[in-house]
């Protein structure tokens, strides 16, 4: 995501990084060359393109304006229901650690039975709170990756137990398995009495809430726009823009091309712009920085257990925040 301030009057022509042109300039190329063309045959032959007016443009261009106006804002409320839900995560995840951490007791000991070699081993309440808060952060990363389609394994690891390495490697959705963990060991939690059953049903509610918050960014990463509705915008949006010379060359001139490269500009930009929006988990330019919140909740939640060999935070490169 672009977290660089707005560039002054000077800059503001000149800046790539965030803008939409490295996407569209072959369009806007087309529509330039294209334009040129026909703005030259009108010069030497005049009347090769006879005037046409421009209602029919106006009404065509207000129309496309519309259609592209209500796909950016489909586009847009996904983008931004996307980084609420992520806000949503960091929020249930700081309030789990807080009760975890306020009450468990550390120094209590409860005898637990090892799933691999059935004997029973001590484990004291801090490492109950460990165990907890290494899953948090373990789901925090595990759904960043599910939605980025990349491999999670080094960054989850380091955070779940040895013995479910192989069962995790397995699931199909690992965030899924992992909130299952997390809901077994509130389960053992209970059983052993560590805590109030109030206290248990309110932190059952934060898993709860990240559950929800797994499902809804899987439904936005599942289910574009319509792509009848994104056809018919690219369509229109060419179209337009390649009968636009033709109508304009023989009042406008020389003025054509710029003219029409402007339009272009606009109309291509906003298209290729909502195309962005409308996946709000990848890597582009415009796109949400869940590499930096998922590293935000695992430092403060490391911080909030203790720790001081955390990672620091990952800062924006060339004003870009991943």
């Amino acid at each position: 995501m672009i977290v660089r301030q707005t560039p002054n009057a000077l800059k503001i022509f000149f800046t790539l990084r965030g803008s939409i042109v490295p996407k569209i300039y072959p369009q806007i190329l087309l529509t330039t060359l294209l334009s040129t063309l026909i703005t030259v045959i009108q010069h030497w032959h005049p009347n090769s393109f006879p005037y046409y007016g421009t209602a029919t443009f106006t009404l065509i261009g207000i129309a496309l304006s519309l259609f592209l106006g209500f796909r950016n804002n489909a586009s847009y409320q996904r983008w931004w229901e996307a980084r609420t839900l992520w806000g949503q995560l960091v929020y249930d995840s700081r309030s789990l650690t807080r009760q975890v951490l306020s009450f468990i007791d550390e120094d209590n000991t409860t005898a637990i039975e090892n799933g691999e070699d059935g004997k029973d081993n001590n484990e004291t309440g801090r490492d109950i709170q460990r165990d907890m808060v290494y899953l948090t952060i373990a789901f925090a990363h595990a759904v960043r990756h599910r939605l980025r389609g990349t491999l999670p394994w080094a960054d989850i690891e380091p955070f779940v137990a040895v013995t479910d390495h192989d069962r995790m490697h397995q699931a199909k959705n690992v965030p899924d398995y992992i909130m299952r963990l997390m809901g077994k060991q509130l389960g053992d939690i209970r059983r052993q009495g560590l805590i109030s059953e109030q206290v248990i049903q309110n932190m059952d509610e934060r898993l709860t809430s990240m559950t929800i918050v797994l499902a809804a960014c899987e439904r936005i990463h599942n289910t574009p726009l319509p792509f009848a509705y994104m056809l018919l915008v690219h369509r229109t949006t060419y179209l337009y823009c390649i009968m636009l010379p033709f109508g304009l060359v023989a009042s406008l001139g020389w003025a054509t091309p710029l003219i029409c490269a402007v339009i272009a500009y606009t109309f291509f930009g906003l298209d290729a712009l909502s195309e962005e929006l409308e996946e709000p988990f990848g890597l582009a330019a415009n796109q949400l920085p869940l590499t930096a919140l998922s590293r935000t909740i695992e430092i403060n939640l490391r911080e909030a257990l203790g720790e001081t060999d955390i990672p620091p935070d990952i800062t924006p490169i060339n004003g870009y925040l991943q």
